[in-house]
């Protein structure tokens, strides 16, 4: 099939088979179980997945690529193809009682973190995903405290799921090639919160106020949330910045919050 890339979708095909490869490789697909493609574009990821016998299902938004699809993979009952916005799709629905869904992806660049965060509302059918996504992006996600690329995206994935960067990819893996590098990362939901914390909602918020002016110490970013003196008592050092708190001590913080307003609209992408 002769497909022009849409920009507006966000759309970079991955064609590089040694990639391809190293991708199922990592995340070593089992017969018999049930995975979720996201963007499947013209079906680089979705041919080799069949292979593997698992049970797929998959998300496009592009018409012409679903009709594509649907041609290509014609004689394979066990895909299902979702002609649909991954960010309005109700990813619980494809989960029976008790089932972990897998899943992975080429995400958009453009849609990615509200993308991640709308799976991470479904973390209870889950058993992991596998993204490729801008290296930028993957190097936000896994960033430890302390490093320039440790942020809110830092504190909030990681509070969902274990991060792990597997491997980068270079932009002549794709067509048309992007001009950036792109890298694999794989994000396993936490089977228990890692942190206990008062209520999801004051803690984006918390978090995005500490990160709101980096240069800021949190006495100053944080002083309408948690006083000097609290800080002081919970063990944190109050002229740090927001990027040397770890997610226990953003955690802790939002245990001892003065603020509980609630209603923080969904994370912007960073």
């Amino acid at each position: 099939m002769t497909h022009q890339a849409r920009k507006r979708f966000g759309q970079n095909f991955l064609q590089d088979q040694s990639i391809i490869y190293n991708i199922l490789a990592q995340a070593h697909p089992v017969k018999g179980e049930h995975w979720l493609e996201i963007g499947p574009g013209l079906g680089a990821l979705t041919k080799p997945l069949l292979k593997t016998q698992v049970r797929l299902d998959v998300v496009e938004l592009d018409r012409d690529l679903v009709k594509h699809l649907q041609q290509q993979f014609a004689d394979h009952p066990n895909l299902t193809i979702h002609s649909a916005d991954a960010l309005e799709f109700d990813f619980s629905a494809l989960a029976h009682a008790n089932e972990k869904l897998r899943v992975i992806g080429n995400l958009p660049y453009n849609i990615s973190t509200p993308l991640m965060f709308h799976l991470l509302e479904n973390t209870n059918c889950i058993q992991d995903m596998h993204f490729m996504l801008q290296k930028e992006v993957v190097d936000r996600i896994c960033a430890a405290p302390g490093s320039k690329t440790y942020g809110r995206l830092s504190v909030m994935m990681q509070y969902y799921c274990a991060t792990e960067i597997l491997f980068d990819v270079p932009p002549e893996s794709f067509d048309p090639a992007p001009k950036v590098m792109s890298a694999i990362v794989k994000l396993t939901p936490h089977l228990q919160a890692p942190v206990t914390i008062k209520n999801l909602v004051s803690f984006k918020q918390l978090v995005t106020q500490a990160f709101s002016q980096r240069r800021k110490t949190i006495r100053n970013s944080l002083k309408n949330w948690v006083d000097e003196q609290q800080m002081l008592a919970l063990g944190i050092d109050p002229s740090l910045r927001a990027e040397s708190l770890n997610l226990e001590q953003f955690a802790s913080l939002n245990m001892h919050a003065n603020n509980d307003e609630v209603g923080l609209p969904p994370l912007k992408p960073i």
